[in-house]
């Protein structure tokens, strides 16, 4: 097993990153956080929804396979009933890095959805956030991060 630092290290060292589940309407979601954070840290970074042609003042793609030049990982801020169609699509594009985002409650974690992924041979970090580590975290993501292995919404490892 590997630990979640050097999990989300592996994941975050890799430029090309979409978000997928993106709101149009930002406020409040963890997603277009992520997604913006990402974007300002300096990484090429994709929303994806595919009810939205513009997200954050960004071009909108509908699905993963719309991105062009593909991506190098993928979190996923979506309800969890939605998280196994996005990381079939991951396994048909040959992504193999996937991240279900979650702070408190169930975030977009499937525990199919997990499963799928590392039967594909993906590495699947199942909670936690993006910005809890590395360059894109900050002290409130941190202690977030904190608490959350305590309560178990952050895994310890991957």
């Amino acid at each position: 097993m590997t630990s979640i630092a050097d999990a989300a290290a592996e994941f975050l060292s890799h430029d090309r990153i979409a978000v997928a589940g993106v709101s149009r309407n930002a406020t409040g979601h963890g997603g277009n956080v992520v997604y913006v954070r990402l974007r300002d840290r300096g990484y090429t970074v994709f929303p994806v929804n595919p009810n939205a042609e513009t997200v954050e003042g960004d071009r909108c793609y509908p699905d993963l396979a719309s991105i062009p030049g593909g991506v190098d990982g993928v979190v996923i801020a979506t309800r969890p009933a939605a998280a196994a169609a996005i990381v079939e699509e991951c396994a048909k594009l040959g992504i193999t890095r996937v991240w279900m985002h979650r702070s408190f409650g169930g975030g977009s974690v499937s525990d199919d959805a997990v499963a799928l992924g590392r039967k594909s041979g993906m590495t699947v970090i199942p909670g936690g956030c993006p910005l809890m580590f590395g360059k894109t975290s900050d002290g409130g993501h941190r202690f977030m991060c904190w608490f959350g292995k305590l309560t178990g919404s952050v895994p310890r490892t991957v």
